[in-house]
């Protein structure tokens, strides 16, 4: 794969993202937002977003305020001070709105919210939390309306850019999970806390988040939830110290609680949906994976990390030293393991805290035919099962494992292309896994049904922490921790997008 790599850029935070359909990238600078177009890397729109400290009172002005012919929804007593550029005034929180109309900047820490126009650069909004504080705030799937989270668990708002009205959810549980919208928008989830117990509320985004359901979660401390990508099924489980896992309908029926046995003794880690809604994977602290069956939500099968690579299972090696070939970026094929392969798996003390091991991501590719997980346990290696389509008979299996120098910081499947993936390592590299029937393997020349690659990105010394691919499948966004850059596919004479 031939990539083409943009200029560094700086960024804070980690905040970068690319429009809905890959037009800009928005990224955010301290307390300045910058998008570009992708086409060129231009800077196409810039904010100063005013990160001054909000009041003790929320006040939205009403939406006849107006400057030109731009709508402003403002705090009645907001005062445009000077931008802050220490740490406290910096943006924590950045969004595209669902049609890359509008854009939104959180200052967390200041409790205030900017909101600014693709459209009409003279257009602002601004929200501020008040006395209650502001931990997150993020686009609704409406792209019109605002969800904020207050501190200390205090109550979600709701925030309208129509009509500036807010609507108020109480005690919400999590401020950064434990949420989640149907896939079509329609229904809001959310857990919450209540006399010391957890619930579930439900909530009609379409009538003015309407609670439409609101039933007692069957969880003691709820962690996290995960709607399925169907919108029937419900998945909750309990903290890391009971590994419990409830699924529930929207109507609030335990339809399974899953405990594996023996019980592992520490908890859920990591849950992922198959695309079609049909299995859910678990996985705990460990070392296995178990999917369930939306049949009888019994485990259909369960995946086990073994310190010895089982026969037929391809695995490529990151080759020794690829990274010295010079600063205008390297180029290595992965070396493929011959004869049976031996991990390390690393057992830590958990002692001190919750140990390194068990799954730390699990995640399906886009047909649901293929899944990876990346155990902590062996940091540098990456396992792809093959998984049937329901056409085939069901036999899930080990099918590759890639192993690299150094500790894996993320991975990601092309949301485009069902067969390719993406992997950081804390590296001036990107590692690229695809699989097909074209690949040629030019260190033992021949062709082969899959293939992995080392691309080493040209220029500034980068350590990339986290990768994360453009909507249309064709781009990357390479993050280190204060900078950025981007690579791009190049269709290369005879080979195919």
């Amino acid at each position: 794969m031939l990539l083409d790599f943009t200029e560094v850029f700086k960024q804070t935070g980690q905040l970068a993202q690319f429009s809905p359909g890959t037009t800009y990238l928005l990224t955010a600078v301290q307390d300045q937002l910058v998008v570009r177009r992708c086409g060129t890397f231009q800077i196409a729109r810039t904010w100063n977003v005013d990160t001054s400290p909000s009041s003790t009172n929320a006040l939205v002005s009403p939406p006849n305020t107006r400057t030109g012919s731009s709508r402003v929804l403002r705090s009645s007593s907001t005062s445009q001070n000077e931008a802050d550029h220490t740490p406290d005034g910096w943006i924590t929180h950045i969004g595209w709105s669902c049609d890359s109309e509008y854009v939104l900047a959180c200052c967390s820490k200041r409790g205030v919210v900017n909101v600014y126009s693709m459209v009409d650069p003279q257009w602002t909004a601004r929200v501020e939390s008040g006395a209650e504080g502001l931990a997150r705030a993020e686009w609704a799937p409406d792209g019109r309306s605002i969800i904020c989270f207050s501190e200390w668990g205090l109550r979600v708002t709701v925030w309208s850019l129509l009509d500036g009205t807010a609507t108020y959810i109480q005690f919400p549980k999590h401020t950064d999970r434990g949420y989640t919208f149907r896939k079509d928008g329609r229904y809001f989830v959310l857990a919450e806390r209540h006399k010391s117990r957890d619930t579930i509320g439900v909530y009609d985004a379409r009538d003015g988040y309407k609670v439409t359901r609101h039933f007692q979660s069957p969880t003691q401390s709820l962690a996290a939830m995960s709607l399925s990508p169907n919108g029937r099924h419900l998945a909750v489980w309990e903290g890391p110290l009971e590994y419990k896992l409830f699924i529930l309908n929207l109507a609030g029926t335990v339809l399974r609680t899953f405990t594996p046995d023996p019980d592992p003794g520490l908890g859920v880690r990591s849950v992922a949906w198959h695309p079609s809604g049909a299995f859910v994977a678990v996985g705990g602290w460990d070392d296995k994976v178990h999917i369930l069956s939306s049949l009888s939500w019994t485990v259909a099968v369960t995946f086990e990390l073994n310190a010895r690579v089982p026969l037929g299972v391809k695995v490529w090696k990151e080759p020794a030293n690829w990274l010295t070939k010079g600063p205008e970026g390297s180029f290595a094929e992965y070396d493929r393991g011959v004869g049976i392969t031996a991990l390390t798996i690393t057992r830590r003390d958990g002692v001190k805290g919750l140990p390194k091991t068990g799954a730390a991501q699990i995640e399906w590719n886009l047909t649901g035919t293929m899944l990876f997980v990346r155990y902590e346990s062996t940091s540098t290696a990456l396992h792809i099962y093959n998984f049937p389509a329901p056409d085939e008979p069901f036999k899930p299996s080990l099918k590759t494992v890639l192993l690299h120098a150094t500790s894996i910081s993320r991975a990601s499947w092309n949301p485009v292309r069902a067969e390719s993936l993406a992997i950081s390592c804390s590296r001036p590299a990107v590692y690229m896994w695809t699989s097909n029937n074209e690949w040629v393997n030019d260190n033992v020349g021949e062709v082969e049904d899959e293939g992995a690659e080392c691309i080493g990105v040209p220029g500034q010394e980068m350590a990339i922490r986290n990768v994360r691919w453009a909507p249309d499948g064709r781009g990357i966004l390479l993050i280190d921790s204060n900078a950025y850059c981007c690579a791009f596919e190049v269709e290369d004479e005879g080979q195919g997008s």
